[in-house]
């Protein structure tokens, strides 16, 4: 590597550590002391092998999870022109790509089929990936914004609100969306629309509001992990109104076709940000004043102080 930060003062078993990753490491690899780590509800379903066999992703040896983290850089490769020592930086869930495809060269670089996971995958070297709940990471540069400019006033409706849910309301406010929460009780409306300041809350367990709320969503973003019927969530599109999974089930999700055809609605999905529209967004959000913090219960995320 070309550029090192100073060890020194650092306790031998982590100096020892670096050093390590220091040998694994390329021209175009960033070294990270981990700073902050978070837990995400994939790394559940990944510990418990409900979205990946088991044996593909731990393969019977001991394993670092977590794919949200923070990190400090300490080491830069040769080619590396993103990044200086020293500076702040974040990680998801991938560390490389190919870099020469076409989702590659084309900012989608998270569809590329030779990405590399954080966790539970392999290295281009063969070796495998630990997560960050760790204490050094080997990152390669490329992984550390799409606005709608429509003028037409857009409804968008959250399905469920935890941790995925919070960031979507705060997103789409500031992308000037009128904002319905889903949930399936009223447990959380006053969360939803004195803290979060969604514009409506409904509750999908009360066929009355329902009724009231069909065809009136241009699109509903999903982030429930679990199982779930789409039947009546699909009702409450409009004609080509898009549903849109960002939760991960980890069972098949049944749903009824003969709506979606008369209605021409589009169910999709959609994985992690590439980096352009990761640096979008959040450039977007700052600009915007967005502010959010963990509020250390049960959903994480609450609109306080970023």
């Amino acid at each position: 590597m070309e550029g090192r930060r100073s060890l020194d003062g650092l306790p031998e078993m982590y100096q020892d550590i670096f050093h390590l990753i220091h040998s694994l490491s390329g021209p175009e690899d960033v070294v990270l002391k981990v700073l902050y780590c978070g837990v995400d509800h994939t790394d559940l379903h990944q510990m418990r092998g409900e979205i990946m066999p088991t044996t593909h992703w731990f393969q019977g040896m001991p394993h670092a999870i977590l794919h949200e983290l923070v990190g400090e850089v300490v080491e830069v490769g040769s080619e590396v022109n993103k990044f200086k020592l020293g500076d702040k930086v974040g990680v998801g869930c991938m560390i490389s790509s190919c870099g020469k495809c076409l989702s590659c060269n084309s900012n989608n670089e998270q569809y590329c089929n030779q990405r590399v996971f954080t966790y539970g995958a392999v290295n281009k070297d063969g070796t495998p990936t630990h997560g960050g709940f760790s204490s050094a990471m080997v990152v390669h540069q490329n992984p550390l914004k799409q606005f709608n400019n429509s003028d037409k006033a857009i409804k968008a409706g959250i399905l469920g609100l935890g941790g995925v849910g919070h960031l979507a309301v705060l997103i789409a406010k500031a992308m000037g969306h009128h904002v319905t929460v889903i949930s399936s009780s009223e447990k959380k409306k006053v969360e939803a629309l004195e803290h979060l300041h969604a514009d409506a809350f409904l509750v999908s367990s009360n066929a009355a509001e329902m009724e009231g709320a069909a065809a009136s969503l241009h699109y509903i973003l999903d982030t429930v992990p679990a199982f779930h019927s789409l039947d009546p969530y699909i009702s409450l599109l409009k004609a080509g109104g898009n549903l849109i999974f960002v939760g991960v089930s980890t069972k098949p999700l049944h749903f009824n076709s003969v709506d979606l055809n008369l209605g021409k609605k589009p169910l999709t999905g959609s994985f992690i940000g590439s980096m352009l529209r990761n640096t979008g967004n959040t450039g977007f959000l700052g600009r915007e004043g967005t502010e959010y913090n963990d509020r250390g219960g049960e959903d994480g995320l609450y609109k306080q102080g970023f």
